[in-house]
């Protein structure tokens, strides 16, 4: 059963709205609800096509990602910088020292 609700317990609540609505009015009322429940089920799927239709849209807008063409090196270019060798070793410090004759 749905939230957990017994038979006695369903019963219970129908014939608390049979004596609350009357006889004549639950076929109203179930019509109504019906009704409604439809209503916003169909609203719901027109929410949900007009998000894919406009998923689509844009996906067609979109313009495909271009192929990048190697490059071709000269003899005049100068080389990648990977290959480039420095002629002095370079000094690292995780600290740098500070001017000396200055205090800090």
């Amino acid at each position: 059963m749905p939230f957990n609700i017994g038979m006695g317990e369903m019963l219970l609540i129908f014939l608390v709205v049979l004596l609350l609505f009357g006889a004549k009015r639950l076929p109203e009322i179930g019509t109504s609800l019906g009704k409604g429940i439809r209503e916003f089920k169909s609203s719901v799927r027109e929410v949900e096509k007009e998000i894919k239709t406009e998923e689509v849209r844009q996906a067609r807008n979109t313009p495909p990602p271009r192929e990048v063409e190697p490059r071709q090196l000269s003899e005049s270019s100068p080389p990648p910088a990977a290959e480039v060798k420095a002629e002095t070793p370079v000094e690292v410090h995780a600290h740098p020292k500070p001017p000396e004759g200055k205090p800090s």
